[in-house]
């Protein structure tokens, strides 16, 4: 991919990508990371990048949520160092993530309640703003499965939300 298409790829699917980063993750900060590490790793990859597999958009959602996961993983795992080297101290890892996730609105602790495959399909939908077809080619899975998630989410949410 040439440099001229490469920042047209960008000025057309940034801002989606973003608005699925800042919905999944709730930190308008961590998602302008995450958009310029998906944004990076692209630009490596677009060599690579075949258009009979799928869509531009399609491509760079899977990256971002590539990216999303890998975050989380890590952060999971900085959690678990500091409660290993904090043991025996009253700061624990969970009460400080439990502080941040009451200062959330209800929608985001609705949100938490889901599955992370309910999240993902949630957030890929809404946030990113990807159909059906287009959520399925991101997760490689079925689209009947997509949808199922999407709905009992959904449905999840509405009991949550009243």
């Amino acid at each position: 991919m040439r440099r001229a298409d490469f920042d047209r790829v960008y000025a057309e699917h940034a801002q989606a990508i973003f608005a699925f980063l800042a919905y999944r993750t709730g930190d308008r900060a961590l998602a302008e990371d995450l958009l310029a590490d998906t944004f990076e790793a692209a630009f490596r990859a677009s060599p690579r990048f075949d258009r009979r597999r799928g869509s531009e958009r399609t491509w760079l959602t899977t990256i971002a949520l590539n990216r999303l996961r890998d975050h989380a993983r890590r952060r999971a795992a900085e959690a678990r160092a500091y409660e290993r080297v904090s043991a025996g101290t009253s700061s624990d890892p969970t009460d400080i993530a439990l502080v941040a996730v009451a200062d959330r609105d209800l929608v985001m602790r609705a949100l938490a309640d889901l599955s992370s495959e309910e999240r993902d399909c949630i957030a890929l939908r809404f946030g990113g703003d990807l159909t059906l077809k287009e959520i399925a080619k991101v997760l490689g899975e079925p689209e009947s499965t997509v949808e199922g998630r999407v709905y009992r989410a959904l449905r999840k949410l509405r009991d949550e939300l009243g």
